[in-house]
Formats: C-alpha cells, sequence, structure tokens
C-alpha cells in the first residue's frame, strides 16, 4: 500500500495459520485516492505560479488562503483544489499522511508563516517546505527553539525551498526550482519504499 501499487497475494489456510481444512484465499491490494497531496499555504504570485507548475504532475494540489481576490484569481491553474478558510480551520479537517502530504508555507506575512510552520512541526507529512532566504530561516530557528521546537523537527524544515536555479527571483522561477526539488523529494521517497513480492 506504502509503494501504491496493485498486488495480489495467496495465503495457504492449514495448519500453521489454526485452519483444519486446507485451500487457501487469495486476497487484492489496491491502494485508492492515495495520490500525493501538495498544501500551499499562501496564493501569492508564488503560490499561484506554483500551482500551474504542478497542474501536470501526479500531485493533487491544495491551495490554502482566506484573502478571496487571491484564491481565486484566473491566475490559479484549473482543477486545483481551493480553501477559503483560515489556515488553522484548514488543519483540522485536511488529511495528513507521513508519506503523501506535501507542504509548503509561503503566505503574504511573515508572522503568518511562523506560526503556521510551528503548529505543522508535529504534523504527519512528508515534506515541509518554507519560501525564504537563509536569513529569515536562521530568525525562524532561533525564534521557534525559543519556543521549545526541537533541533530534529527544525532540521526537517527545507528552507530555501527549491533547487539552486541560478538565483531567479521571479514567481515562476521560484515555481519551477520548488516543484522541481519537490518531485526529486517524491522519487526518492518512492525508490526508498521496500518492494512487495508478488
Amino acid at each position: 500500500l506504502i509503494s501504491r501499487k496493485t498486488v495480489s497475494l495467496k495465503y495457504p489456510l492449514g495448519a500453521k495459520v489454526g485452519q483444519c481444512c486446507g485451500g487457501s484465499v487469495d486476497i487484492l491490494f489496491e491502494p485508492l485516492c492515495c495520490e500525493p497531496r501538495l498544501y500551499i499555504f499562501g496564493a501569492g504570485h508564488v503560490g499561484q505560479a506554483v500551482t500551474r507548475v504542478m497542474a501536470e504532475t501526479e500531485f493533487e494540489v491544495h491551495l490554502i488562503d482566506e484573502r478571496t481576490d487571491w484564491l481565486r484569481s484566473e491566475r490559479v491553474a484549473p482543477g486545483t483544489r481551493l480553501h477559503e478558510e483560515s489556515w488553522d480551520l484548514f488543519c483540522d479537517q485536511a488529511l495528513w499522511h507521513p508519506e503523501l502530504t506535501f507542504v509548503v508555507i509561503m503566505t503574504h506575512q511573515h508572522d503568518l508563516d511562523q506560526e503556521i510552520l510551528s503548529a505543522l512541526l508535529k504534523r504527519k507529512r512528508a515534506y515541509l517546505g518554507l519560501i525564504g532566504s537563509q536569513t529569515k530561516w536562521r530568525k525562524f530557528r532561533e525564534r521557534l527553539s525559543a519556543r521549545g521546537a526541537s533541533i530534529a523537527d527544525l532540521d526537517e524544515v527545507e528552507c530555501p525551498i527549491g533547487i539552486p536555479c541560478g538565483g531567479g527571483k521571479a514567481p515562476g522561477d521560484i515555481a519551477i526550482s520548488f516543484s522541481a526539488g519537490l518531485l526529486k523529494h517524491l522519487n526518492r521517497a518512492q525508490e526508498c519504499q521496500p518492494a512487495i513480492a508478488l
């Protein structure tokens, strides 16, 4: 199920499993609704650009923002799941999975970024990214550490996000860099999953 592959397994029924009559049973394991989910907190220019880049990937993309005009912009990719609500309400109702939930925080306010990040450090997820510079991340680490966040939890956060691409600062450049890094992270995680023998 973790590998997201459909498999059929045969189990013999005999004395070893407490069955006297013998025979066997075939079980089909078919994972349903297990696409990786990307939760984007913040529907600004970069968040909108990320929806467009990720639209053609296997990710189910969710965009979370209370600002209607940004969330419902024509620059948001069709098919993006829109959540016009507070981040904490979304978090309480969202599905959190240690292998399938990917999160990036890129709101319009640094204090909001920090508040969301602080709340998500203990959530089950495969990836947690924060838009920002190394300077921003140093300040966040200091503040969150002072509030009791562990070094192990903070080390799981990726900031700056994405792969190096020559320093492009345009929303599209950042979206491509982030998306490439996220896909690399997903593929690496899938390669590490145990194989299921048929």
